[in-house]
């Protein structure tokens, strides 16, 4: 088991926390290491929206406990009451569900401190917003997160398990409990894949040119996670209709040997991104003649039933995609890290001069 950045950075908060709390001598820090355990966020951006989400939304919360207290009182029946009414409320402001956890909180600590004293209260509200604020200095000052080191290396992962599985679909090598395992396993890192994504397309960059830059590594991003749905695309077609089909010897051994061919090209894709081949060297595409002759095989061969052949349609049109999503993401890649080289010598000339 390893503990992540987000896990150690979650404790550190409730420690800065309870140790700011403890320096202005609040007398419930406890509190405000609560309220930083809601805080914490797994991006820079999201902990700027979560903190003004938490700020608007507990500057509320205590705002009507106050009035409530004032005008109703504070039994448990009314504070639950009034956390329904918050609640209400909140949504129809369209306040983001994660800060209306820690509202009802302060709504609650609020309304029975005010049973006690009014300093208690407000001593109350303070620590929630120690507690905010610290979480937020804590998830930007220490490990900020690193999304794009993250996603390629999560691309990594599922394109050689992609490769696997497409490499024994036909040989039909796996034990189906062994390949079930591994296709829900893949299906679990594309969905990762997208969240990753999400959060490094949401960060701000405010300079026009890193923006810009930032835009078409983006579009990169997409026909890397393009790439990985085709392939699985082809991989369900080939375990849904393949073997309920029968085929030539030829015909299989053809099909057989262009996704061999795919997953090494989608292999050394990767490879060309993360600059591990020699200068010079470029993917080896397939001929684009293979997934024409598989087409064309499947049209002149003589069946009687219709079924037949438009189930092997299905698996050729998958492979046909596959590949040409592989060769739009050759070409993206090969965009960007031309740019990427000219901008690094005009860098070094500049430098020179």
């Amino acid at each position: 088991m390893t503990i992540g950045a987000r896990v150690l950075k979650t404790g550190l908060a409730v420690a800065v926390a309870l140790w700011v709390g403890m320096l202005v001598k609040l007398d419930t820090p406890l509190i405000a290491a609560i309220a930083a355990i809601f805080t914490i966020q797994p991006s820079i951006y999201r902990s700027w929206v979560q903190l003004l989400d938490q700020l608007q939304g507990n500057m509320m919360g205590a705002a009507i406990a106050i009035v409530a207290v004032w005008s109703v009182g504070n039994s448990p029946i009314l504070v639950g009451g009034v956390c329904i009414g918050v609640i209400l409320l909140c949504l129809r402001l369209r306040v983001k569900e994660d800060a209306i956890g820690l509202t009802l909180v302060t709504v609650v600590v609020v309304m029975e401190a005010q049973g006690e004293s009014w300093l208690l209260a407000f001593d109350r509200l303070a620590a929630i917003l120690t507690g905010i604020v610290s979480a937020f200095v804590v998830n930007v000052a220490v490990a900020p997160p690193r999304h794009r080191n993250r996603f390629v290396n999560r691309v990594q992962e599922a394109e050689a398990l992609l490769s696997r599985l497409l490499r024994t679909a036909i040989s039909n090598e796996l034990k189906e409990t062994v390949f079930q395992d591994e296709y829900k396993r893949i299906r679990g890192m594309l969905r990762k894949l997208e969240e990753f994504y999400a959060l490094f397309a949401e960060e701000r960059v405010w300079r026009r040119e890193v923006r810009l830059q930032r835009a078409r590594l983006l579009i990169v991003y997409q026909g890397m996670i393009a790439a990985l749905e085709k392939g699985v695309s082809l991989l369900d077609a080939v375990e849904e209709i393949y073997f309920s089909v029968s085929t030539a010897q030829a015909w299989n051994r053809i099909i057989d040997r262009q996704i061999e061919s795919l997953c090494g090209y989608h292999e050394q894709l990767m490879w060309k991104w993360q600059g591990k081949m020699k200068p010079g060297s470029h993917a080896a595409a397939p001929p684009e003649e293979v997934s024409m002759l598989l087409s064309e095989m499947i049209v002149d061969r003589d069946e009687s039933d219709p079924t037949s052949r438009a189930k092997l349609l299905v698996i050729t049109s998958a492979v046909f995609s596959y590949e040409q999503q592989l060769r739009r993401l050759d070409k993206l890649m090969e965009q960007w890290l031309q740019r990427e080289e000219r901008g690094h010598a005009s860098d070094i000339t500049v430098r020179a001069e």
